[in-house]
């Protein structure tokens, strides 16, 4: 008799504990969170406001002092030219010369024309963008003073910036969250949810690059958001 007691003791609290971690599990199952996670994208056209424009042309000869007062001459020159077309004197630059000594050249099959090959570059850095393109536009007045400037080389290309990107962050992030919303919106009309608050968000990188190769002075800026939504019935 003690024996059969004892079994229904231990059996109801069994049943006790089952039904108490039923509850919990009830409990826990109903109780979890439902979210969904979308993306915001927002971008924006923007017209450079700073360029940097290499002047480049290059002497050569077998008198580097000869070189020298030739390439003061045109320096002189090509710095009167920018300034008499609107650039200020801060912002143009001029390099020291860079030299290449021919007889120099290990891999030479035979003996160069002229021993020295000098380059000269002056630099301008502006942010009056429209007004360096047209001087781009105009530089082959130049070769009436004998200057021939020289392109092509991939150590000095013209580069546009774009340096108000901290203007536009809030309205762009704000668009992004926007559309973040909208997207987050229509998946919780299709589950036949109700949208909830933020669970958490996080802002994408911003990314700067040329429109296309032909529009270099003209940006595109994008920048994509995360958010996680809570979903409710």
């Amino acid at each position: 008799m003690r024996s059969q007691r004892t079994e229904a003791l231990i059996l109801a609290i069994a049943l006790v504990i089952l039904g108490l971690l039923l509850k919990q599990g009830l409990t826990s199952f109903s109780g979890k969170e439902r979210t969904v996670t979308v993306k915001g994208l927002s971008e924006m056209e923007v017209p450079a406001d700073k360029v940097t424009w290499p002047l480049v042309y290059k002497e050569i000869g077998n008198n580097l002092q000869t070189l020298y007062q030739r390439m003061n001459r045109n320096n002189k020159a090509l710095t009167e030219f920018l300034i008499s077309r609107g650039i200020d004197s801060a912002e143009i630059s001029v390099n020291a010369p860079e030299i290449i000594d021919m007889n120099a050249e290990r891999y030479a099959s035979s003996p160069p024309p002229y021993r020295y090959n000098v380059t000269s570059v002056i630099t301008v850095t502006s942010s009056k963008v429209d007004l360096v393109r047209q001087l781009i536009s105009d530089q082959g007045e130049l070769l009436k003073q004998g200057i021939a400037i020289i392109g092509g080389e991939y150590r000095y290309n013209t580069v546009y910036t774009y340096t108000g990107l901290n203007h536009i962050k809030p309205q762009m992030i704000e668009e992004a969250t926007r559309n973040a919303r909208a997207a987050a919106e229509k998946f919780a009309q299709d589950s036949e949810s109700k949208l909830g608050k933020i669970k958490n968000a996080s802002q994408g990188q911003f990314t700067i690059t040329n429109r296309d190769e032909n529009t270099p002075y003209i940006k595109n800026i994008r920048v994509v958001t995360t958010i996680n939504y809570y979903l409710k019935d």
